[in-house]
């Protein structure tokens, strides 16, 4: 089953460790030391925010319609395989903006330079060696999880059986 990066809003502090630690990920040297010297910085596909009276992490929910997908007309934006994230190609992306409208959630955004997106990409590189996104993997209070949705489901369940037996 796809697994999805689940954010526990209660549990997170706004540290931004994610954010440094994507970057870090989606750097040349995947070296804090080495990014920091980098003659282009590293993007962060994750943002921290403050919504509310809540922190909350967000980055692209890689829906399963992926509605940015659909209407990318150079299909810059798109998904390998039914449980793949949905990926973005910036050599074919020509800036038209047309997936920022169409995200549900608010969530791409240009580049600095205003010319391409920026879109969490669960860390393709990490996924295939086995490894979990840089993000949830850095968490200090879990409040990022990689999971399934039925793990979410049981957790859930655990709980509110726990809270029901008392």
């Amino acid at each position: 089953m796809k697994k999805i990066i689940f954010v526990d809003v209660k549990k997170c502090l706004g540290c931004r460790t994610c954010e440094l630690e994507c970057a870090v990920a989606h750097s040349k040297s995947k070296d804090l030391l080495g990014a920091t010297k980098e003659s282009s910085p590293p993007r962060h596909n994750i943002d921290v925010e403050k919504i509310n009276e809540f922190i909350v992490p967000l980055q692209c929910r890689h829906c399963e319609d992926a509605p940015c997908a659909k209407i990318c007309p150079t299909r810059a934006i798109e998904r390998l395989g039914e449980d793949e994230p949905v990926l973005f190609n910036k050599d074919k992306c020509i800036g038209c903006k047309w997936c920022i409208v169409a995200c549900p959630f608010g969530i791409l955004k240009m580049d600095r330079k205003g010319k391409v997106i920026i879109k969490c990409d669960f860390c393709a590189e990490r996924l295939k060696k086995g490894e979990e996104p840089a993000c949830t993997s850095s968490c200090p209070t879990g409040a990022l999880k990689f999971v399934s949705p039925d793990e979410i489901r049981k957790e859930r369940k655990k709980k509110y059986l726990v809270e029901l037996t008392g």
